[in-house]
């Protein structure tokens, strides 16, 4: 932490500040400690209900029922290809297809792998 001025690794902002011992960004609101691991600070773990690791093009099955607009996804429902993000939408972090239902956002609190 001896640089006097570091910038954001998150979104690149020039204003970031130290704030003891971590570096703290107010545009995104990031936290981070520049002694520490880049790699591992910026990897997002994806896990789902089971604790299993998350990869894009996996296949999950949903594990509760979900409203999504109109109509209902059923516990049970198998998605498959799905993506994850890396700046999660609404605190979803998939992207996916499902049948009959379209393009939407799943948390991963809400699948499991298949």
């Amino acid at each position: 932490m001896t640089e006097e001025n570091q910038t954001c690794p998150k979104c690149s902002s020039p204003y970031a500040y130290n704030d003891g011992q971590l570096w703290i960004c107010p545009e995104c609101f990031n936290e981070w400690n520049p002694d520490a691991s880049s790699e591992e600070d910026s990897t997002p773990q994806f896990v789902d209900v089971n604790g299993a690791q998350l990869q894009n093009g996996d296949s999950v099955t949903v594990v509760k029922d979900l409203k999504a607009g109109k109509g209902t996804i059923k516990s049970g429902t198998k998605v498959k290809n799905i993506r994850l993000l890396e700046e999660p939408v609404n605190g979803h972090d998939i992207a996916c297809k499902v049948d009959g239902h379209g393009s939407m956002y799943l948390k991963c609190s809400v699948v499991k792998k298949a």
